[in-house]
């Protein structure tokens, strides 16, 4: 069975987010033995843990390293702790409940148009699966550039700070070059 890298998006985005594309691409290019998995998210966290739930059981018992952004960095984290998989998490959102709070009411995914409300519950169902400590850093590496302009990067780095960790002054909430360290991500997950 191929190794399967799965790529968790973000809140709001899509699987086609320029990120997946470029470890897709990469993976296309060097490494074509692994198989690549980037589901689309439902837009609820409930229901979004039930698709990467289902998503893993499909996946059955192959070698699986998985990459998560922003949100998707808060659900890579969450099976790595769950299932004991290794996971590179980009500016990822952490206690992302507080965040969602902020967020109550009609949303639009700018990137497929997909209109949806966005409840109390759903703050509830996010606070339920959320980590108050990482049990197993050393299955996490962070990747965290300080010029997040939609998260603290700071909140990252003290919850994050005994798993392996690479900080960059500047950059963005997207990670600018990301594509940079596809070659050390497949590594470190051992794929």
């Amino acid at each position: 069975m191929s190794p399967t890298l799965i790529y968790l998006h973000g809140f709001n985005s899509t699987p086609n987010s320029v990120k997946a594309r470029q470890m897709t691409d990469y993976l296309a290019q060097e490494l074509p033995d692994i198989q690549v998995c980037v589901p689309k998210l439902p837009n609820t966290p409930a229901a979004s843990w039930q698709a990467i739930q289902e998503t893993l059981a499909a996946l059955g018992e192959r070698k699986i390293g998985l990459v998560g952004s922003s949100m998707g960095g808060f659900w890579a984290t969450k099976v790595a702790e769950v299932y004991g998989h290794k996971a590179v998490v980009i500016n990822p959102a952490v206690h992302p409940h507080y965040l969602l709070q902020q967020l109550l009411g009609p949303q639009r995914n700018p990137y497929t148009g997909e209109e949806y409300l966005l409840e109390p519950h759903h703050v509830e169902e996010l606070r339920a699966l959320d980590l108050p400590v990482l049990q197993y850093p050393e299955r996490i590496w962070l990747l965290q550039q300080q010029g997040d302009e939609v998260l603290d990067y700071r909140n990252a780095l003290q919850f994050y700070h005994f798993a392996r960790t690479t900080v960059e002054l500047g950059g963005n909430h997207a990670f600018t070059e990301f594509e940079r360290y596809c070659a050390q991500i497949v590594r470190f997950l051992q794929l």
